[in-house]
């Protein structure tokens, strides 16, 4: 039987690897991708909490994220496109290279 602490110990290895990979990767899509693993295991650890209370608050914030992820995906992939177009690069060193 898995309780909580099964799901809050996955959601914490999940958070984990996804700062794992927002401070160890150079490429903007990486980041992107690292940034929606995190959200995801905030999603895991609201769902279990409001499913060990048998309360539906947690699911429904959960929820919620979900719809706010979505546009920043939605947002950010489209501001990736144009930076590659524009500098044929994904690098995060461009876009230190560019502050003034």
């Amino acid at each position: 039987m898995l309780t909580l602490a099964h799901y809050l110990v996955f959601a914490a290895l999940l958070f984990s690897v996804g700062l794992f990979g927002i401070l160890r990767r150079k490429n903007i899509l990486m980041l992107f991708f690292s940034t929606e693993i995190m959200l995801n295991a905030i999603n895991v650890a609201f769902v279990a909490i409001a499913h060990s209370l048998k309360n539906i608050d947690g699911q429904v914030f959960a929820l919620f994220m979900i719809a706010v992820a979505a546009a920043e995906v939605a947002i950010g992939l489209g501001l990736v496109i144009l930076w590659h177009r524009k500098h044929k690069s994904l690098d995060i060193d461009t876009l230190v290279r560019m502050k003034g």
